[in-house]
């Protein structure tokens, strides 16, 4: 930049420089060809701990776990494979009707090859699907069951009356599987309410209206699946169309069953797990009792009337 000194006209060249003077261009190094992601001999003692983005109950660790994060984790397990339970047993339902229909149909006029052939292959595969998933969700309820039961005898400073190997056997063994499973929950609603004060832990437990309902529902969804089962072996055209009249009332009993169970998992489960206010998005104050009432504060002598 080029200006002129005051008073003298002699043109006068600014040159503005870096502190420290005038530095060399830096030269541009070659690039390096990249050989992959940095490897280590060991395990590097720095960073991160490992697997620390995974959910805290995913994997075991050494560290003690609160049985309450291990009954809400496995309710949660539960409650999805229950739902995908009642829609596919659902689904299963609608298949089973849909062939009665088709034989009801098929008295008066002749059915094509293409159709019953999809209806066979509906009525199968729902029907594998709704067993297999339907016995997975009987393991994670089985296994919330027991975690329950020892969060619920731990809080309430029992011991529970069935040991879990005989709660387990009570599920599996016909006919023990009409009574223990009812009265287990029962069982375990009288003792998470224990701490409440609500039940005396000396008293006999007196199951509530939803755990009596599941009751009934377990109860009959487990006859009508031995009743379907030992009708497959009887023989005839009016036995088939029978058995396809109680394979729809047995797939619409496991959807009751698994809606029902999500109620009383859930139901349980705010029992025993303690609210996190946090997770409310939205608090409101629906009614005040039993609240004295508030002083009124004295009149200014200088307010306006």
């Amino acid at each position: 930049m080029r200006r002129q000194s005051p008073g003298s006209g002699v043109p006068v060249e600014w040159v503005a420089t870096p502190p420290g003077g005038q530095r060399p261009p830096r030269r541009r190094s070659a690039l390096r060809r990249y050989t992959g992601p940095p490897s280590y001999p060991s395990v590097p003692r720095w960073g991160f701990p490992q697997v620390a983005w995974r959910w805290p109950l995913a994997l075991p660790n050494r560290t003690r776990v609160d049985p309450a994060e291990r009954v809400q984790s496995l309710s949660a397990t539960a409650t999805s494979v229950l739902w995908t339970t009642a829609g596919l047993a659902g689904v299963a339902t609608a298949a089973e009707l849909w062939r009665y229909a088709l034989l009801l149909r098929s008295r008066n006029e002749a059915l094509s090859r293409s159709l019953l052939a999809f209806s066979d292959a509906l009525v199968i595969t729902a029907g594998m699907l709704t067993w297999v998933v339907g016995m997975l969700s009987g393991v994670a309820v089985v296994l919330w069951a027991l975690r329950a039961r020892a969060c619920a005898a731990a809080r309430a400073g029992v011991r529970p009356a069935r040991s879990d190997a005989e709660f387990v056997a009570g599920v599996l063994v016909p006919g023990l599987n009409l009574f223990v499973p009812g009265s287990a929950l029962a069982e375990l609603e009288h003792t998470a309410l224990v701490p409440e004060h609500v039940r005396d832990p000396g008293t006999r437990p007196k199951p509530s209206w939803l755990v009596r309902l599941w009751w009934s529902a377990w109860a009959a969804s487990v006859v009508l699946g031995w009743v379907t089962f030992l009708w497959g072996f009887t023989e005839g055209v009016q036995a088939l169309a029978n058995g396809v009249v109680l394979h729809a009332w047995t797939n619409a009993a496991v959807v009751v069953l698994a809606v029902v169970t999500i109620r009383v998992v859930k139901y349980l489960t705010r029992l025993l797990v303690p609210v996190d206010t946090t997770a409310i998005p939205r608090l409101r104050v629906l009614g005040v009792r039993g609240a004295p009432t508030p002083p009124r504060p004295e009149r200014s002598a200088v307010a306006p009337r």
